[in-house]
């Protein structure tokens, strides 16, 4: 996983993590307000980028099989 992020989405990554923590550390619930927040936002974005590679028909559905 960590290799499709690079090292800019590692660092974003970490950031992310160590700013929810700092949050827990002061408070839990809050902590998990924003990671819940941040997990949706997450999803949101997935299905976007999915939809939209649908779209232009560059999500395939597995390798061509012989003969196409």
């Amino acid at each position: 996983m960590l290799g499709r992020l690079g090292v800019v989405g590692a660092a974003g990554l970490l950031l992310v993590l160590g700013g929810i923590g700092l949050a827990a550390v002061e408070s839990p619930l809050i902590a998990g307000g924003i990671a819940l927040v941040l997990i949706g936002l997450g999803l949101v974005a997935y299905g976007l980028v999915r939809n939209l590679l649908g779209t232009v028909g560059m999500l395939a559905g597995g390798p061509p099989g012989p003969g196409q």
